[in-house]
């Protein structure tokens, strides 16, 4: 019935996916053409009442990103990117566009800027949270500004075809700023006409719903510490009948402490979906073995009805 909030860190300007940009294939004549790619596998174990541990092949991409020079002020852009969690390669990012002083313009199959959204430091224990229901589509424009204090951006998928009975829309945006070491921002999104079997599961197969919501974000660095927290409300209401509705509110706290190449986190979530309270801790520690490696482990605990307590370690490489 909900989601887990992923632990999303707001990516560079023209980056593709999760891929990390690594390995320049070509740079030459104004075209400069990057391949990247991670792959992390996890031993988990979830909250879910009697589940049981296993090997869970948590996130494989691999993106290539190219810039070309048009004229001294304007570039094209286009980013081509997979993943293959599933077992299945899957093309999530298929897109091109226009860079230069005024931001980036792109076009095609891409994450919506709210995809983004989420200040979580937890890999997978940080329990349910925030759910815009859609985040990526082949109809997207997204366009984003960012002259190093104030930063914005705005999205929108078109007319995308669905299970709900009529075709999805959908309309986002972000604003933000930083100030020193305090960054702080706002996530606001409204869509039309989804699947409501994509949040509510197979009662609600199908039907269409309407979502609508926003997500305040602020994060502060002092030092070798990191603080971070956020408060949301998301409004789920079904297209045939306005009164058919359900209001969640999401609240996060997360910190961290950075010693050498060892980092250590702790975070709360908190959602109320009507009726229905839940809240999760959760503590990990990550050792940065290289630039491009990582090994972590991580422990939470949930109050939802017969949950069980959660443990994840994993490892992930990326070029």
């Amino acid at each position: 019935m909900k989601k887990t909030l992923l632990a999303l860190a707001v990516p560079a300007l023209l980056a593709a996916g999760s891929a990390t940009a690594g390995v320049n294939l070509y740079d030459a004549d104004g075209v400069k053409t990057d391949l990247s790619g991670a792959a992390e596998v996890q031993y988990f174990q979830g909250y879910e009442e009697n589940s049981d541990a296993k090997i869970r092949l948590d996130d494989g991409d691999l993106a290539v990103n190219t810039t070309v020079a048009v004229s001294g002020s304007l570039n094209a852009v286009a980013g081509l990117a997979f993943e293959m969690e599933s077992g299945d390669v899957t093309n999530d990012e298929l897109w091109v566009g226009l860079a230069g002083d005024f931001g980036t313009l792109t076009i095609g199959r891409q994450y919506l800027i709210a995809d983004d959204s989420g200040i979580g430091k937890d890999y997978e224990l940080g329990g349910d949270g925030l759910d815009f229901v859609v985040a990526n589509g082949d109809q997207t424009i997204k366009y984003l500004f960012d002259n190093g204090q104030f930063y914005a951006g705005a999205s929108a998928l078109l007319k995308e075809t669905g299970k709900a009975e009529d075709e999805t829309t959908v309309f986002d945006g972000r604003l933000g700023a930083r100030f020193g070491d305090l960054d702080a921002r706002v996530y606001l999104y409204s869509s039309s006409d989804v699947d409501g079997g994509d949040i509510f599961g197979s009662v609600l197969d199908g039907v269409a719903i309407d979502v609508e919501g926003f997500n305040l974000e602020a994060e502060y660095i002092y030092n070798a510490f990191a603080f971070a927290a956020s408060f949301g409300q998301v409004e789920y209401k079904n297209a045939a009948n306005s009164a058919d509705k359900v209001d969640v509110d999401t609240a996060a706290l997360a910190g961290s402490y950075t010693m050498d190449r060892t980092t250590f986190a702790v975070g709360y979530t908190y959602l109320d979906f009507e009726a229905d309270d839940v809240s999760a801790f959760y503590a990990n520690v990550t050792q940065q073995l290289h630039s491009n490696v990582k090994v972590y482990g991580e422990i939470g605990s949930s109050d939802a009805d017969n949950s069980e307590f959660g443990y994840v370690a994993g490892m992930e490489v990326s070029f």
